[in-house]
């Protein structure tokens, strides 16, 4: 960015250097292509059919907890879980399970206009990726039905 400094005076470099200040992020540029690489090696076709398939188990996993209701059905959808369970707020959901080793998104999700639509505040969100497992889903199905147990003994015993 500068061609030189002295104390009676600066100059810049010529463009487009002038603008580039400090050292270029060559670390994240390594990082960029590594990762590249390691979804080339992997295949876009099969990172698309492993999340579909985490998707559908995740799905029809969910779907077997009484009460809970799934928010975004679509036919062709990201491999992304949204959900609700009555009485619960998504927030308590994403802390309780967060204590059992399984970590979450819980909120608006920048999607207001969805919530408002469904008339909830927030939702409990699991998004899985290449890297999840079903022994991770079913983690997740584990640790949903003891926030169900928390909350009915709550309801039961307050």
């Amino acid at each position: 960015m500068i061609a030189s400094v002295t104390f009676e005076k600066t100059t810049y470099n010529v463009l487009p250097y002038k603008f580039e200040a400090g050292t270029p992020n060559v670390a994240d540029v390594i990082g960029l292509g590594a990762a590249i690489d390691y979804v080339q090696s992997i295949g876009l076709k099969n990172i698309h059919d492993y999340k579909q398939e985490l998707l559908a188990y995740g799905t029809k996993a969910l779907q077997k907890i009484d009460g809970l209701k799934l928010i975004g059905t679509a036919k062709n959808k990201s491999s992304i879980l949204s959900f609700v369970l009555p009485n619960i707020h998504p927030h308590d959901i994403g802390t309780l399970v967060d204590q059992q080793g399984v970590a979450i998104r819980t909120g608006h999700h920048c999607t207001q206009p969805v919530m408002k639509h469904f008339k909830i505040p927030a939702t409990s969100r699991a998004s899985l990726s290449i890297y999840n497992t079903k022994k991770e889903i079913n983690a997740l199905v584990t640790a949903l039905k003891k926030v169900k147990d928390i909350f009915n003994d709550a309801r039961s015993t307050g």
